[in-house]
């Protein structure tokens, strides 16, 4: 079912000082950092392959939520709920997005890359 794990979401009181440490201790790039709707995010790359961390100050829990891509967002959901998973759905600037969370508390995401775009849009913006 799943593609690639494209997105580590996650959660974080201080988005700045979080990703700083990414840059200044791990040697990550800031890949963009956007200040919208009463939040922060920012999205480091710590590994020229691999997924991106994307640091959030909106994201509650403890948990970063692994992040995976499919190739049918209405099929996997499907797939899952018959399975048995509870799903939480909600938008993200990629397409939908559906979490599951595991019995050990680790939220589990599909989503489908509905707009391509969105890979690139905030690319170098860095917002202060």
């Amino acid at each position: 079912m799943f593609r690639s794990l494209d997105f580590l979401y996650v959660p974080t009181d201080d988005v700045d000082t979080a990703a700083a440490w990414y840059v200044d201790t791990l040697g990550a790039a800031l890949v963009w950092k956007v200040r919208a709707m009463g939040t922060v995010v920012a999205a480091v790359q710590p590994a020229g392959a691999g997924p991106q961390v994307l640091l959030s100050g909106h994201l509650r829990g403890q948990r970063p939520v692994l992040v995976y891509r499919v190739d049918d967002y209405a099929e996997a959901v499907e797939d899952l709920r018959r399975r048995g998973a509870t799903l939480h759905e909600l938008e993200i600037p990629h397409g939908p997005l559906a979490v599951a969370t595991g019995p050990d508390g680790q939220p589990v995401g599909v989503y489908e890359l509905a707009r391509p775009g969105a890979v690139t849009h905030f690319d170098g913006r860095i917002d202060p």
